[in-house]
């Protein structure tokens, strides 16, 4: 479904919005924006924009290059928020050249694929482009290489796309969160069942809405959101 051309309103695209800090974004962001839910499951999708006041689906693998080719994007766009992800992955001795593969598709080839064919949309906007990374984007732990070297690597992306559009008035933000209170958040941790000792989605869309609504004259270029209490306390 494309962008209504209907809506005055600016536009935001998010990606990973049916559910998790992706809904979260989306949800918080539609007050003031026109949002374009992106995920590949069209019911998810569907039903959270019944909810919203102005919104529009875009179903797409982001993953996907075929799937991102046929897709009918947006051309006019003020806002890019990037939260489709895979967290997780056994220690190196197991790690299959699959499994590396398939984790940098989504979380660092896909983004880096889906921003170069919107940075003209929102180069004549100045926009703002907003990668959802983690903690582990910031410190690596054991076990924990494949989704580490994604967020290292999406984290350098961030860093050079800043310094490439800085003359553009492309604004590029990536936001570190911890453990979250989503399904890939309890995971993360084991499901340990303890939501207090960690973030809920909503905090880390009022993150993404501070960045969001910055004067353009700043950038907020890294946000580190942690959690309060220790999630092993």
């Amino acid at each position: 479904m494309p962008v209504s051309t209907h809506s005055q309103r600016p536009v935001a695209l998010v990606t990973g919005a049916s559910r998790g800090i992706g809904r979260a974004v989306a949800t918080d962001l539609a007050a003031t924006h026109h949002v374009v839910l992106v995920g590949r499951t069209e019911d998810a999708l569907a039903e959270l924009a019944a909810q919203l006041d102005d919104a529009s689906v875009l179903v797409l693998d982001v993953a996907d290059g075929e799937s991102v080719d046929a897709a009918e994007l947006p051309v006019r766009l003020d806002v890019l928020v990037h939260c489709a992800g895979t967290s997780g992955g056994p220690d190196v001795i197991d790690t299959t050249r699959e499994q590396w593969r398939s984790a940098f598709e989504l979380n660092v080839f896909g983004v880096a694929d889906l921003t170069a064919r919107l940075l003209p949309a929102l180069r004549e906007a100045k926009g703002t482009v907003v990668l959802m990374n983690s903690g582990a984007g910031l410190f690596s732990t054991a076990g924990g290489s494949i989704y580490s070297a994604t967020k290292f690597a999406l984290r350098t992306f961030g860093d050079c796309l800043r310094e490439e559009e800085r003359e553009n008035g492309v604004r590029v933000v990536s936001v570190h969160p911890g453990f979250v209170d989503t399904d890939m958040g309890r995971s993360g941790i084991g499901g340990d069942g303890h939501p207090e000792r960690m973030i809920a989605p909503e905090t880390i869309a009022a993150a993404v809405r501070t960045a969001v609504d910055a004067p353009h004259e700043a950038q907020f270029e890294t946000i580190s959101v942690r959690p309060t209490l220790s999630p092993k306390g």
